[in-house]
């Protein structure tokens, strides 16, 4: 594992098969706590036209932080 700025690391390396599909190693699953039938979203970033990084979210925390940041904002544009 290697450490980026201190805030993030690379983890592990992992293939896309003929499928489109890529297996999570479970040492990673674990220390997330991703467990079967969770739902991760995928949130990307585009430069010059094109994604060039991808992030994976826990649905249900990538919903709270959603909440916590757009729910303030829509209470000042009901006011």
């Amino acid at each position: 594992m290697k450490s980026i700025n201190g805030c993030c690391s690379v983890d592990s390396v992992v293939s896309v098969d003929a499928r489109g599909q890529m297996v999570l190693p479970k040492d990673l699953r674990d220390k997330a706590g991703i467990k079967e039938g969770d739902k991760l979203a995928l949130v990307s970033w585009q430069k010059d036209g094109k994604i060039c990084c991808i992030m994976m979210l826990k649905a249900d925390e990538f919903s709270d932080m959603v909440k916590e940041v757009l729910g303030p904002m829509l209470k000042e544009v009901k006011k």
